[in-house]
């Protein structure tokens, strides 16, 4: 069997479905057809049952697969060792990311770079709100997904990897918390916990955790946030209000605390970002690998929800 013959099999017997082996493969779903039976010809019988509705593996084709999937798949293997060894992609990487959500999409990002990198070894880390860039400057980590705004002049800031609805997260208790959204000018009427740090530059908390609404009106300040586990309890407390992205209605909402969409804010965007001087084939190969797999699932906007 020629290597098309066989990834064209294999992708078949996984996908049991024509047109989306095709896709899969890069052919057209008549050269599909033709490379099947061209094997069944060859090999003399039918390696699938097939009518208008259904496909399915064949006894015969069942054997066929059992015999061959773990030779191609080891064949696989050693060719994207041999590549990634040629390219610098092996040893240690070390992958930081700064919520539960981003946790999420970097460990699956980190089985696609595996599979395609078996050279390399993964290390994946939360970063503390307290001290964003800390980890990355110390080595500690090689790269991390986090909150824009960065302007760091020793960082480089990759692609965005996820764009999420800016949303307000409060005690159910609220008065708020039984409006459909809400808007920046509302903050005045409520007490923001706030990020104060040293290591958190002061452009990152005016965004995140404004001192004021756009109108001008002061916003009053709350409790300073250390770790992200702390902002459910002191919201449950009655503390104060945090802003989340949307996707904290599915990670941080328990019961007593409410998410409630901004209506008239900018959304919360998560990008890459590692030490400049830093830069390695490893590094490279991740932010495209996470690229990749951000627009598979749909974008920026839509990949949190596929997770």
């Amino acid at each position: 069997m020629e290597r098309h013959e066989i990834e064209i099999f294999l992708t078949l017997a996984e996908e049991l479905h024509f047109g989306r082996t095709a896709e899969r493969a890069g052919v057209s779903q008549s050269r599909v057809s033709q490379t099947l039976a061209k094997l069944e010809r060859r090999i003399g019988v039918k390696l699938f049952e097939r009518n208008s509705r259904n496909v399915a593996l064949t006894a015969i084709g069942e054997q066929l697969r059992a015999g061959i999937e773990p030779a191609h798949r080891r064949i696989q293997e050693e060719v994207a060792k041999a590549t990634a060894a040629g390219r610098g992609v092996t040893g240690m990487l070390r992958v930081g990311f700064s919520g539960a959500f981003t946790g999420d999409l970097i460990l699956q990002v980190a089985d696609v770079f595996s599979a395609r990198h078996p050279g390399t070894e993964l290390q994946i880390q939360q970063v503390q709100i307290s001290d964003p860039y800390g980890p990355l400057r110390a080595g500690d980590v090689d790269l991390q997904v986090t909150e824009l705004p960065i302007d760091e002049p020793d960082l480089t800031v990759g692609p965005v990897l996820v764009s999420q609805t800016r949303a307000l997260l409060m005690p159910s208790a609220h008065s708020f918390a039984r409006h459909a959204s809400v808007s920046l000018e509302d903050l005045a009427e409520m007490t923001l916990l706030t990020v104060v740090s040293e290591n958190v530059p002061a452009h990152w908390v005016e965004y995140h955790a404004p001192r004021q609404t756009p109108t001008g009106r002061p916003i009053p300040q709350g409790q300073a946030i250390v770790y992200w586990e702390d902002v459910l309890s002191l919201v449950l407390a009655g503390k104060g209000v945090c802003p989340v992205s949307a996707a904290g209605a599915r990670y941080y909402v328990r019961p007593g605390l409410t998410v409630v969409p901004f209506r008239d804010a900018p959304p919360i965007e998560y990008a890459l970002v590692w030490p400049s001087a830093r830069e390695t084939a490893r590094v490279r190969a991740f932010v495209q690998i996470s690229r990749e797999f951000v627009e598979s699932r749909g974008g920026s906007s839509a990949v949190i929800d596929t997770i």
